[in-house]
């Protein structure tokens, strides 16, 4: 099986999963992070070198803030376990998005995290917290202009070398769950010849078997990049 290089997913489906059940939005988003624990020994068995997870987005911001508030604790919570499974597996983590307009103490625990794991030689987890596409765009052009590159030096190496995904690969499939048909701002250069893969799925059901299911029917298709 031809396993991807890169592989990004966005988590969607928490609250979903909890309204189902009757229960409130933050159980969904509880049992969204032991699927985040799964998916990152699922990734890492099936030899992935990339892995990156849309956790929180630069438009996120606009949800009740009391929801906010609760996500903004979890993932401060979350993020402090997860460096005991990063050691194991040699996992290297990486925080993609904008630090400004996240609260210190997270960003913080990005930075920690980032320098403890800086030594591993495993997969690389990106987490995309605060993330947009159109700001990491406009971030990277300016960076190209206080940089001094000339009108005729700005090429597609020169954006992608400013990009917060510098360094790595582009993505080779990327995944969404709970059956909606759009990618929300995520990735947009960096998925411009990704493989797509939607599921029904609801993200706190996703875990390895589905996992291994997206694998498959990456490994089915026919990627020709423009070529026939």
């Amino acid at each position: 099986m031809t396993v991807p290089r890169h592989v990004a997913l966005i988590m969607d489906g928490n609250g979903r999963w909890a309204a189902q059940r009757g229960w409130p939005r933050i159980k969904g988003h509880k049992e969204g992070v032991r699927a985040v624990q799964d998916i990152l020994d699922a990734a890492s068995d099936a030899g992935i070198g990339h892995l990156t997870l849309y956790a929180f987005s630069t438009e996120n911001w606009k949800r009740p803030a009391q929801e906010v508030a609760v996500l903004m604790a979890l993932l401060r919570m979350y993020l402090r376990m997860f460096l005991p499974k990063l050691r194991k597996r040699g996992i290297r983590f990486h925080h993609l998005g904008a630090p400004e307009g996240l609260p210190g103490g997270i960003l913080k625990d990005l930075r920690t995290l980032e320098e403890q794991t800086a030594g591993h030689t495993g997969m690389v987890f990106h987490l995309a917290v605060n993330y947009g596409a159109r700001l990491e765009l406009a971030t990277a052009a300016r960076k190209c202009l206080e940089d001094g590159v000339l009108p005729a030096d700005l090429d597609e190496e020169a954006l992608a070398s400013r990009l917060w995904t510098a360094g790595a690969p582009d993505v080779d499939l990327l995944i969404r769950t709970s059956g909606e048909l759009r990618i929300s701002n995520f990735l947009l250069w960096q998925a411009a010849y990704a493989e797509f893969y939607m599921t029904e799925c609801l993200w706190p059901d996703f875990r390895g078997p589905q996992l291994r299911e997206a694998l498959e029917a990456y490994s089915q298709r026919e990627r020709r990049f423009g070529g026939i």
